[in-house]
């Protein structure tokens, strides 16, 4: 855990902690779906934006079968962002960053698309396999102000250098979930309790 910033509680210092990193997640947008890195502190979730590496329509497919398609993209760490002041994220306007105590629901869902004739080869290859692609996503509802609320919505894609290893030895199905289980979990620790948690 890295302290990142420090606020003051009447007389003493308390240090901010960076507590995870949830290392890619595809936010979606009619023009561009967006990728995050999400750094997670005791305090708040700061939406790292992640350069551009994919045309739009791999974004879009990746958001349907769960994983990325490109492997040579290395997964961001906390160590990749220990230099990078908390302040500076903030800052940034391609940034998104939600207060912990402003948070008013978190839902993890999974979603089956529709099938459609230019998806055939993706049926098949599920077909084969034995598996479904089974996609987590997020929505996260947060308060902007007093009498206005903001909700994000954020698919668990998580990058091929991330699943390619672990598929030697699990079952999609079981990675994906995984991986948007610890997300959930990292959530739980850090909103408040009056936060209402979904999962289904």
């Amino acid at each position: 855990m890295t302290l990142i910033s420090q606020v003051k509680q009447g007389s003493e210092t308390v240090p901010e902690r960076r507590l995870a990193l949830v290392h890619r997640v595809i936010v979606p947008d009619k023009e561009y779906p967006k990728e995050y890195a999400i750094l997670v502190t005791d305090r708040r979730s700061v939406f790292i934006r992640q350069r551009k590496t994919r045309r739009s329509f791999v974004l879009r497919y990746e958001m349907r079968i769960g994983t990325a398609l490109v492997t040579d993209v290395t997964p961001k760490t906390l160590e990749d962002y220990a230099q990078t002041s908390l302040e500076s994220l903030i800052a940034d306007d391609v940034n998104l960053t939600v207060p912990h105590d402003a948070v008013i629901s978190i839902a993890m869902r999974t979603e089956e698309h529709e099938r459609r004739r230019r998806d055939f080869f993706l049926w098949l290859v599920m077909r084969r396999q034995g598996e479904v692609f089974q996609v987590y996503d997020f929505e996260m509802k947060y308060r902007l102000g007093p009498h206005q609320d903001a909700t994000v919505k954020f698919y668990m894609v998580p990058l091929g250098a991330y699943f390619k290893p672990r598929r030697q030895t699990q079952s999609r199905e079981t990675i994906l979930r995984e991986y948007a289980a610890d997300a959930l979990e990292i959530f739980q620790k850090v909103l408040p309790p009056d936060c209402i948690f979904v999962a289904g």
